[in-house]
């Protein structure tokens, strides 16, 4: 019988508590509960290094060093009424919750994000964003509208300790 190795960060998806999830706050909204984004269906962490490159006369090969970062994070998502519209009236220091994900987007809201990798890890990857990239479709096959969602993120990402109560 074989067993995952301990040492994999792997996310169980369906078991309560060991899943990866990505939560969002509203940056202006100081102490802001974060807000769960639900029917996640999948998750991607990217981190681009650009390159400078230059050719020297002394050699037969160019020349390359690492430079700035593009960061971001792209997932997409089963809408929900409630997390994509909000739940109450826009305002610029409302809660996530309150302001809802597409209206975020449409007021460039800076946000902090939270990804908690699931499984046995402590360690969740953080920062701070924008929600880029909405395009909600649904077909004849899809009884449901899904989206996918960007997050540009500004600056690094920071691990940090995945704790339930933020």
């Amino acid at each position: 019988e074989y067993t995952m190795p301990t040492n994999y960060i792997h996310s169980a998806p369906g078991v309560s508590g060991e899943q990866a999830t990505v939560k969002i706050a509203n940056n202006a909204d100081s102490g802001s509960a974060y807000l769960t984004v639900p029917q996640l269906q999948d998750v991607t962490i990217n981190n681009a290094n650009d390159v400078f490159t230059w050719s020297q006369l002394d050699a037969t090969a160019k020349k390359q060093v690492a430079t700035t970062s593009t960061n971001s994070i792209s997932m997409n998502i089963v809408l929900d009424e409630a997390t994509w519209f909000g739940t109450g009236t826009y305002s610029p220091t409302g809660t996530a919750a309150n302001n809802g994900i597409q209206q975020t987007s449409i007021n460039k809201d800076l946000i902090d994000f939270r990804i908690d990798l699931g499984g046995t890890t402590q360690k969740s990857i953080e920062g701070q964003g924008f929600i880029t990239g909405l395009a909600p479709t649904t077909s004849a096959d899809s009884p449901v509208w899904i989206s996918p969602i960007t997050i540009t993120v500004t600056g690094e990402y920071t691990i940090g300790t995945n704790i339930d109560s933020a």
